[in-house]
């Protein structure tokens, strides 16, 4: 069994005992978190759709870790004005480990 869930504005595919990368969630390592935003069950051959959720799934997961990603590196310049700008930025991110998937109704 496996659900489709929303955080962060991004979907993932969660799965028991699989490794989640989403945009920065609240909370130290350790700590067990309810997502219930569950967009999709699939259970085998059966599937169930959420209209905009599933109502009644949820998905435990327990966080791993906090952490950035790789840095991206921007420059801005203007030719012969002797103008340039150079920046990066790390997003923040969390390690979740899915715990438990329940389907709804």
């Amino acid at each position: 069994m496996y659900a489709i869930i929303k955080t962060g504005g991004k979907q993932y595919k969660a799965e028991a005992n699989e490794t989640l990368i989403v945009e920065k969630l609240e909370g130290e390592a350790g700590t067990k978190i309810v997502l219930d935003e569950v967009v999709a069950v699939f259970n085998g051959d059966a599937v169930t759709l959420g209209s905009p959720f599933v109502k009644g799934a949820k998905v435990t997961v327990e966080i791993v870790r906090q952490g950035k990603g790789p840095k991206i590196d921007a420059f801005n310049y203007k030719a012969k004005k002797n103008q340039r700008k150079r920046w990066g930025h790390r997003q923040p991110q969390t390690h979740l480990r899915v715990v438990e998937v329940v389907g709804g109704k």
